[in-house]
């Protein structure tokens, strides 16, 4: 017992448990002492909340009644025009009637919609029809409200309004009555919608059975007053709210309360339709001493009883304490739970360490002997060794599917979410769809999915389930990018085929249409398609445009030619190519400065890996009209004072070959006499002008008769030719064959 009473251990435990039972008391006490109007407060606010959701409710029910009479003022037939007779046209009257009908059954506690007009004494109900006298004065009776009051009440300018639940009399088809109480809704007619009259009747115990009062305090009433202060229901008739309303001022949260003698008054007002709530209830409790003695009894016991088990478990867990301490390699001096505590921490964060290390390993080695078999080269007896031992871990069936995913994020900006974590995305959404997939991070934001199925057929429904899987990764965790999924046909379980699913994969996404809108696409089922016009004049448009520091031109062009292009539902790389061209037809005026701090290189970078990857066609249309800015800033073109030199001369004739290019207007350009201008021209070139500009001709109208299916004379006249004779002429007579018979030839050979 001594050697207990030294140890610090032991009385560790006993203060903690002591410092719980300070804390156990202090608690006990607070509540022996407030626990009755704790219970009050509690049940107060219960009880605010459950007034809250009948409010709620009333709302719902009011915003029915509105939404009915507006929905049967919008019905047709605003007026009943009399036949030749003076007679109303009844067939309008009964497809009024139809509608009606239809409108009252979707509302549980409407009894009956009834509508009249000004000048008739017809009644159009959802049931049949009758005279007003008749309906007011012998199947709905009451004594106040009947067919002479509604008459003229509804003939005078009111806004909508809600009589208070009377009893009415009503009669039935066999001459039986009965008493049921009803409450009547009034249409407004100060902004009339139509020349209809409509009167609401509500069954009070219906509209009552959609609005809860069973949660509220037993005892409470509730009062409900129209936005002009007249009760239009009360649960306690004796209710006397005389004078309240002036002593009451509704904050901005719409709520106020009042004490009068052994009771609250809880105003609440309507955001709705102003309607104002007045809830009842009981001040305090009484008869609460049996209650406090037996809270005095439980607290004492429950004290006596929290010592003893303190004593006991200070010396009952002495010793597994030391034990534990021991294991994780304490001293046994000083706090022992704190030293427990921090070794207990300590193991579990080089635990979850260690895990991660180990995953992340294991991730990148699968992903390592993936790529490894893509490539379908031939491997070392190591990597052989790698492959089958990892080989079962790639396919989770006897056949598989690969998917490809490419996602592309907006110009101008990076990924948003790491390449990681993409895959993992895609991984947890494929398995919550009870697909048995595994997924690798290519490269980018390219992704490859194995996904293991039992038979053919169930690839049909991964169209479906990825479609779903893209969709919602766009709309959430990977909003503001765009995903598209590849799949590739079924193939056996074995490391061999995945280069198979690759090849087929990859040239599916090239081969796939620009104006594919469809987000899963099948590799199977692409129709592979070659003809794509290559636009020449546009090119050298843009180039010179870029040239001549034209920006605006040179947009323009960029996006013609692209938006045309998309036109044409070329394939991806196909269009891909195009804005390559476009792209080097200005990178080749570009000045050296444009290089600067490799704005240029980065630049033509950004371009390449879109085009590669995504060749989104508006991206890649502002790729394109960043690097015309850029290279308009930075343009190598030659100042006035420098136009006479080579360079100069070869790219105007190169950018204004196809126009009626004379000497003299060059020699004007250059600012020279035509004399001076031609002789410079044969000593710089090396030939006469004409020559020149004729080999310059013929080398862009052979490109022309390769590339495009434009006749003869069109090319002649492309390429600044008068006319077609002059045209096969002058082809033949460097060539030694005509156009005709070049092109023939070209499309033998190719």
């Amino acid at each position: 017992m001594k050697r207990l009473l030294k140890n610090q251990g032991t009385f560790q435990i006993f203060f903690a448990m002591l410092l719980v039972i300070g804390i156990m008391v202090i608690s006990m006490y607070y509540l022996y002492r407030n626990s009755i109007s704790g219970i009050y407060d509690r049940m107060t606010e219960n009880n605010s909340l459950a007034v809250k959701a009948m409010i709620g409710s009333f709302d719902n029910n009011f915003r029915s009644i509105n939404n009915l009479i507006h929905s049967i003022h919008m019905l047709p037939y605003n007026v009943l025009e009399p036949d030749d007779e003076g007679h109303a046209d009844m067939s309008d009257v009964y497809l009024l009637q139809d509608n009606l009908s239809s409108l009252v059954s979707s509302v549980d506690f409407i009894e009956e919609a009834v509508v009249f007009y000004d000048d008739y004494d017809l009644v159009i109900t959802s049931s049949g029809t009758s005279g007003l006298p008749a309906f007011f004065n012998q199947k709905y009776k009451h004594d106040r409200f009947n067919a002479s009051y509604w008459r003229t009440y509804m003939k005078e300018r009111n806004s909508f309004k809600l009589f208070q639940g009377e009893y009415y009399r009503i009669s039935s088809d066999t001459f039986k009555e009965t008493s049921k109480k009803l409450m009547v809704a009034a249409g407004g007619n100060k902004v009339r919608l139509s020349n209809k009259n409509v009167i609401l009747l509500i069954n009070e115990k219906a509209f009552m059975k959609q609005v809860s009062q069973n949660l509220m305090i037993p005892g409470a009433s509730l009062i409900v007053l129209d936005e002009n202060q007249q009760v239009i229901y009360t649960t306690d008739s004796a209710l006397n709210i005389t004078g309240m309303m002036e002593e009451v001022y509704l904050s901005s949260t719409q709520e106020a309360s009042l004490t009068r003698e052994n009771y609250e008054y809880h105003f609440y007002k309507s955001d709705f339709n102003g309607f104002i709530y007045i809830e009842k209830i009981p001040f305090q409790f009484q008869n609460i001493d049996s209650v406090s003695q037996a809270n005095r009894l439980i607290m004492f016991t429950a004290i006596l009883c929290a010592i003893l088990l303190s004593i006991l478990l200070s010396i009952y867990l002495n010793k597994p304490v030391k034990r534990i301490l021991h294991q994780l390699g304490g001293r046994h001096s000083g706090n022992d739970f704190a030293k427990i505590l921090s070794g207990i921490k300590h193991m579990q964060a080089e635990n979850d360490i260690y895990k991660k290390q180990l995953a992340f390993v294991d991730g990148e080695a699968r992903r390592g002997i993936l790529l490894l078999a893509l490539d379908n080269r031939e491997l070392s007896a190591e990597h052989e060794l790698l492959i089958r031992r990892y080989e079962s871990d790639f396919f989770l069936n006897k056949q598989f599917v690969m998917v490809m995913f490419r996602w592309s994020t907006p110009a101008g900006e990076g990924p948003q979410v790491s390449a990681e974590s993409i895959a993992e995305l895609l991984q947890t959404g494929l398995r919550e769809r009870q697909a048995m997939a595994n997924v690798y991070h290519e490269r980018e934001l390219q992704f490859l999915a194995l996904i293991g199925i039992r038979q053919a057929s169930e690839r049909d429904t991964l169209f479906k389930l990825l479609g779903l899987l893209l969709g919602q990764l766009q709309h959430g965790e990977l909003a503001g990018n765009t995903g598209v999924a590849c799949v590739s046909k079924v193939y056996a379980s074995e490391l061999a085929n995945c280069s198979k699913a690759y090849q087929s994969l990859t040239s599916a996404m090239a081969y796939r249409h620009v104006n594919e809108k469809a987000s899963v696409i099948d590799a199977g089922k692409l129709e592979y398609e070659w003809s794509m016009p290559l636009p020449i004049e546009r090119l050298e448009k843009l180039a010179s445009f870029v040239m001549n520091g034209k920006l605006k031109e040179s947009k323009l062009v960029i996006t013609e030619t692209l938006r045309e292009t998309a036109e044409r539902n070329v394939h991806q790389h196909q269009f891909a190519y195009i804005a390559k061209s476009l792209l080097y037809a200005m990178v080749r005026h570009a000045a050296p400065s444009a290089n600067r701090n490799d704005q240029l290189y980065l630049l033509e970078s950004e371009f390449l890996r879109c085009a590669e990857t995504s060749a989104d066609p508006e991206k890649l249309e502002q790729l394109l009209h960043e690097a015309a800015q850029h290279i308009v800033q930075h343009s190598a073109t030659v100042e006035p004072a420098s136009k006479l030199n080579k360079a100069y001369i070869a790219q105007y004739i190169e950018l204004n070959y196809m126009r009626n290019l004379y000497l003299d207007q060059l020699a004007e350009v250059t600012g020279t006499s035509p004399k001076y201008f031609s002789s410079y021209f044969k000593k710089t070139f090396g030939v006469n002008y004409v020559e020149y500009l004729n080999k310059v001709r013929l080398s862009h109208a052979r490109e022309l008769l390769r590339q495009t299916s434009y006749s003869v004379s069109e090319i002649g006249e492309k390429t600044g030719y008068l006319n077609s004779s002059t045209f096969t002429t002058t082809f033949k007579k460097y060539y030694g064959i005509s156009p005709s018979e070049y092109r023939k030839q070209k499309q033998n050979t190719g």
